[in-house]
């Protein structure tokens, strides 16, 4: 356990000012005292990072594209427990620490749920004193800043790194080590074995950047390992192999320096080109040799003996974007370790697990043979062996060519990812148990069908340190006053909560620190964006990734049926109400980005309009982030988590929220359906399609978004607003959008679920006005939040796939 007295850090703190900006506290910024202090408590964590890192137990590598880690800060300090003696510190040297703490930059490490939820794990695997670490890549820009001109989502880089340093991390220079890209591989014979030779590839350093990785109140200090591509080092034991990278021309030189620092610089490049798809390539491949190549060098380090990789490593990969992991790790245990074939497998297969995140087909990841034969040869090579022998084994089971044909890994001139991660690895887990049993039953069913063990579920999770403890003071407070300390660590210990349902002292309690977080978000909108809203309305809430499956277009078209209903009546009886969405669409994705225009034209004109009275705003908030979801989440008083059915793996936010007191309306999706099970139906707002209606749907036809367009007076009217003018300058988005939902048949039954989904608005602002019933509701959502932690999802990966057996 860390110990500092406020003396101790005051010392440590002026020390470090001078050493390393060489002037005094007066004449800093913040962002120069927040890096100080940053530096100061990496000095201090510094002999427990170290000891955890030579640790010789099973340890836990955790694959993923994306780490969405939010700001640290504040976040350590509660993990360290020292938080209040480093406040007390500052203020007598006249800092304010919540200064700091926004001063510091949010690292652009990733978009969404996936980044969020691998985040969440790493701070659970340290709490919980599992030697588990991160490996990703260090973005100089990540996905991008999102700015809203005119409307229009624009995209500029997100320059997080504006000095070429983030205040965490420590570089490790002598663990750096070269991946290797495009060449020629040719098998020669050598002492009576055929050994893979590897000629005239373009070489690639991989520089680690560590961030520390605190446990909660214990001495457990992962790491999270972040590469970034640079220029191969001269001093970098060069040999001839890498002669010609340092030859030729300038031009020459130049490009070997784009076509390496381009490879960390954007998340996510846009793959609508084939650029763009080599590109996202070559990242995915340069994340798993990076990382597997470490795991590699650390474990002969420590001298176990190879045969026992299994027993001391075990591998995550998260989605499929390092499925390369698995003949990458392939490719080292043959070509430099010296296994035969079945040897190197049966290691690969024991030591790698995966997590599949979603049902849909176009997020399964495929890649062009010709483009991975060239970019990547020898593990062209590995997977068309894998492939072979797996054809085999399936030809001698199974008399079913289509069957044979849907499970192997190289079809149609493209490499199935999902199906290469499935069949190298010993686990595979779903994040929801309806999710879980969709891909059973249909999407990965042919593999169940061969091997049922094989599949789990491991329904995700939070860290509610960050989005309970440490972004909701007032609300932990008062849950620690009422039920002790005990569930800042076991978050079962919330149920007791319940005990105060009937207490209306506590309920009054709970809806005054709500009503503070919403005046708090309220002043926050009028400051940024000019926009008064009303504390005593209700908050309704959906910040997530703009996809149209997860229907912010169904929430926009309610909004517009409610404004005619209050042109047509404007002393329409409703309890005032504030939409608010938070969302970044991917650069390439055209009806999305169509969609964020249509809000912000739809807020522009209802916001501006005095006849409703103010009885709706909408806000679009700009930027999604960490930060901006720490701000709005604690006063959210409606959840939307409205995907449609089949569709959203599992949904973390939904579990934020719910931990906060917001009541969800969802549809019952992912996650929303175990959220349900746990609160009850009178205490979530369900509404919309089942999932085995939306499966009938697709599977045998039958719906028709046109014929709901010309039966129904609501639908039709606000579908029409789309192209009749009544919302000024979407001309062109609007006739998109319309074309999705009349011309295109609504995949994603918007319009199926709208007169539905109108009720169940209904039906929340019937329930708002008790404000007693409601506040009962908050305090039972809060209360069963508890198994939502990433706590519990960590303890069943560990106890069934990492450490079963051990």
């Amino acid at each position: 356990m860390v110990r500092i007295t406020k003396q101790e850090f005051k010392e440590m703190f002026n020390s470090k000012i001078y050493s390393i900006y060489a002037h005094s506290i007066n004449e800093a910024t913040n962002e120069q005292l927040q890096i100080v202090l940053s530096s100061v408590i990496k000095d201090i964590i510094a002999k427990y990072w170290v000891d955890n890192r030579l640790s010789t137990n099973k340890e836990v590598y955790y694959f993923s594209i994306e780490f969405l880690i939010g700001r640290q800060l504040k976040s350590n300090l509660l993990n360290l427990q020292i938080e209040e003696v480093i406040k007390e510190g500052l203020e007598d040297m006249g800092i304010d620490l919540d200064d700091l703490i926004c001063a510091e930059k949010d690292p652009a490490l990733g978009n969404g749920g996936l980044g969020r939820l691998a985040a969440c794990f790493l701070d659970s695997m340290a709490s919980l004193n599992i030697s588990g670490h991160g490996y990703g890549i260090r973005y100089k820009y990540g996905l991008f800043e999102q700015k809203f001109i005119n409307g229009y989502q624009v995209e500029v880089p997100d320059n997080w790194l504006l000095h070429e340093q983030y205040s965490w991390e420590s570089i490790r220079p002598n663990k750096a080590v070269v991946v290797k890209f495009g060449g020629e591989v040719y098998l020669e014979e050598d002492n009576g074995r055929l050994k893979a030779k590897h000629h005239g590839y373009i070489p690639v350093m991989a520089m680690p950047y560590d961030i520390p990785i605190i446990g909660y109140d214990n001495d457990c200090i992962n790491t999270l390992r972040l590469f970034k591509a640079e220029i191969l080092n001269r001093d970098f034991g060069i040999n001839t192999l890498y002669a010609n990278t340092f030859t030729g021309s300038y031009e020459q030189a130049l490009k070997y320096k784009y076509y390496t620092e381009e490879i960390s610089q954007v998340l996510y490049p846009n793959d609508s080109n084939h650029a763009g798809k080599l590109l996202r390539l070559k990242q995915e491949y340069f994340l798993v040799s990076s990382g597997i190549q470490d795991i590699i060098n650390k474990y002969r380090k420590n001298k176990f003996d190879i045969l026992d990789f299994p027993k001391h490593i075990a591998i995550h990969i998260n989605d499929t974007h390092p499925t390369l992991c698995i003949p990458e790790l392939m490719r080292i245990l043959l070509d430099e370790e010296g296994l035969s074939w079945e040897g190197a497998f049966d290691i690969t297969k024991n030591t790698i697990s995966y997590t599949n995140h979603t049902i849909m087909a176009e997020a399964m990841e495929k890649w062009p043979v010709d483009m991975m034969k060239e970019l990547l040869p020898r593990i062209y090579m590995i997977i068309e062996e894998i492939n072979k022998r797996y054809v085999e084994y399936l030809n001698h089971k199974y008399n079913d060519n289509e069957k044979i044909r849907r499970m192997s890994i190289i079809c149609d001139n493209n490499i199935n990812m999902a199906n290469l991660s499935i069949i190298g690895s010993y686990s595979v887990n779903g994040v929801a148990k309806l999710h879980t049993e969709i891909l059973k039953k249909e999407v990965l069913s042919d593999f169940y069908e061969d091997d049922p063990g094989k599949f789990n579920n491991k329904t995700n999770g939070i860290a509610h340190r960050r989005w309970l403890i440490s972004c909701n003071e007032d609300l932990s407070n008062l849950i620690t006053e009422h039920i002790g300390n005990r569930w800042k660590k076991d978050t079962e210990e919330l149920k007791r909560l319940e005990d105060y349902k009937e207490n209306r002292n506590f309920l009054k309690k709970l809806e005054c620190i709500k009503i503070k977080n919403k005046t708090k978000l309220a002043n926050f909108i009028a400051e940024e964006y000019g926009i008064c809203i009303n504390p005593e309305s209700i908050y309704d809430v959906q910040i997530k990734r703009l996809h149209a499956y997860k229907r912010q277009l169904l929430n926009v078209l309610h909004i517009l049926h409610l404004y005619h209903e209050l042109l047509e009546n404007p002393e329409l009886d409703i309890v005032p109400r504030t939409f608010i969405f938070g969302a970044k669409a991917a650069p390439g994705y055209h009806l999305a980005k169509c969609i964020i225009k249509l809000i912000n034209s739809v807020a522009e004109k209802i916001n501006n309009d005095k006849s409703i009275n103010n009885k709706i705003k909408l806000v679009f908030i700009e930027n999604y982030g960490v930060s901006l979801a720490e701000k709005i989440i604690p006063s959210t008083d409606v959840s939307e988590q409205i995907s449609t059915a089949t569709k959203e793996a599992s949904g973390t936010g939904n579990m934020k929220f719910m931990m906060n007191g917001a009541i969800t309306l969802a549809t019952l999706d992912g996650a929303n359906v175990e959220i349900y099970d746990q609160v009850g139906e009178e205490n979530i707002v369900i509404f919309g399609l089942k999932a085995s209606q939306v499966l009938n749907y697709n599977k045998y036809g039958g719906y028709s978004s046109l014929d709901l367009y010309n039966s129904n007076f609501k639908i039709k009217r606000v579908v029409d607003d789309l192209v009749n003018g009544f919302i000024p300058n979407i001309s062109k988005e609007g006739r998109v959008i319309y074309d999705s939902l009349i011309t295109y048949n609504d995949e994603y039954f918007v319009l199926r679920d709208f007169e539905n989904y109108i009720e169940a608005q209904s039906k929340i602002d019937t329930l708002y006005r008790d404000k007693e019933k409601w506040s009962k509701m908050c305090l039972i959502n809060i209360a069963n939040s508890g198994i939502f932690s990433s706590d519990r999802t960590i303890s069943e990966y560990a106890k069934d796939i990492w450490f079963r057996g051990c």
